[in-house]
């Protein structure tokens, strides 16, 4: 019986060397085409690897949380002249396709942060399981069933919560009769990843601990550094009163239109990005020493705070999509990122990012640009403020929006148009509709 060799490919982008993660066989286990072999992490992303042959594992040649160069030889499969080869071991694009077409997001909270801030270097770069959401306690004995507060939650929301290892009995229910919504559902775990650290967690008998700087984390350090030294930044804030914004979002999330899907001040920021890009092309450009790129189409960034560190997909062509098109787009990219799925190929080519430090109840930042690009907007919390209206102080939902730039493609005069014309759609979203 022959013996067949299967090697790391590259996966896209040009890697050079991945980390064994997880195997998900065994010698002696038969697999199939394109039955998952291997968990690997790149410098960009965690990658399931599909089998390109038939047959049966032969012999495990790198073990578990081993770093090897593209091209190393890393399980063999035994099956003679039955191996039905797919695609040739260094075929990065067939394997980045048949990779990309396992992938399943499951439902999950926003969450986004500042490019450049991370989740902290203590983060495990290992994807965690899902913990079942507990059942809610049963009342004692003596106690009628009927004195219990009773979970009103359709099938689909009662799926999402354990998806999402939310327990259920913990949930506010805002709708009727108590019901506990979509919205309740994502909300309590948006404000659990929020502050998952909110207990301290204990010392431990070590005086120092020691991280391996590799994979995402070193991918993240290297980029930040040289952004952050290659393009002169420049940053500009602006105070807005987004109550329309908050008003339009209550809106959308009442229409049968937005059933099932997410929305939030993240969507309206997003759609004024774009919006104010085609009203300053210049912010959506890439420079390269020798010219300045200018792209007449919008692949918008989304800075996400994931399990394995900081990553910034983009939704494509972003600039011909309807509302609910940009709204279903953004809810799939927040879950395929907090999923630990997001592929090599959704973080390239990005034109200009947005990131949602609001989220962590940040009012303001100064974002670093994700690098090869010239733009970045950061929308800070929003909560509400004394805000002067027509001469008197009233109460109104106010955020912050600060951006940063690169000073060698646009002057102070652009950043500041820019950064306006994003303000005025928080401010009056109708505007959206010229």
């Amino acid at each position: 019986m022959s013996e067949t060799e299967f090697t790391l490919p590259d996966v896209g982008e040009g890697l050079t060397e991945a980390e064994i993660v997880q195997w998900k066989v065994a010698p002696g286990d038969a697999v199939e085409l394109n039955q998952v072999l291997v968990e690997i992490e790149t410098a960009k992303s965690l990658v399931e690897l599909p089998s390109p042959f038939t047959g049966t594992v032969g012999r495990i040649l790198v073990d578990e949380g081993t770093t090897v160069d593209v091209g190393t030889a890393i399980v063999t499969i035994e099956g003679g002249s039955d191996a039905a080869p797919a695609a040739a071991s260094d075929d990065a694009a067939s394997i980045a396709a048949d990779t990309q077409a396992t992938i399943d997001a499951e439902e999950s909270g926003e969450g986004s942060v500042l490019v450049g801030y991370g989740t902290g270097a203590g983060a495990s770069s290992r994807r965690k399981k899902k913990g079942k959401p507990q059942r809610a306690p049963r009342p004692p004995a003596s106690v009628p069933a009927a004195a219990a507060t009773p979970i009103i939650a359709k099938p689909p929301i009662r799926k999402l919560a354990k998806d999402l290892g939310v327990d259920l009995s913990a949930v506010e229910g805002t709708g009727l009769a108590g019901e506990i919504t979509r919205d309740d559902v994502v909300r309590h775990a948006s404000q659990a990843s929020v502050f998952r650290n909110i207990e301290t967690p204990a010392w431990s008998e070590d005086r120092e601990e020691r991280i391996p700087v590799k994979g995402v984390r070193k991918q993240i350090a290297q980029s930040m550094v040289r952004s952050k030294f290659t393009a002169p930044h420049v940053s500009v804030f602006v105070d807005v009163d987004a109550t329309r914004t908050m008003e339009f979002v209550k809106r959308l999330k009442a229409s049968p239109d937005f059933a099932g899907v997410k929305v939030s001040p993240l969507l309206i920021m997003a759609k004024a990005m774009i919006w104010a890009v085609r009203r300053n092309p210049s912010v959506n450009a890439t420079w390269t020493d020798e010219e300045i790129i200018i792209h007449h189409y919008v692949n918008l960034g989304i800075a996400a705070a994931t399990p394995r560190g900081l990553l910034v997909p983009n939704i494509k062509e972003a600039q011909s999509m309807s509302l609910l098109e940009l709204a279903t787009a953004l809810e799939q990219l927040t879950l395929t990122a907090r999923d630990g799925k997001t592929q090599p190929a959704d973080m390239a080519n990005g034109t200009i990012t947005v990131t949602n430090i609001g989220v962590f109840g940040m009012d303001t930042g100064t974002p670093i640009l994700n690098p090869g690009e010239v733009g970045i907007v950061a929308m800070g919390t929003i909560k509400q403020k004394p805000w002067v209206v027509d001469g008197e102080v009233r109460p109104r939902f106010v955020t912050t929006i600060g951006g940063s730039f690169d000073h060698r493609v646009v002057d102070g005069d652009v950043v500041s148009r820019f950064v306006a014309d994003v303000a005025s759609i928080i401010e009056e979203p109708a505007l959206l509709l010229d």
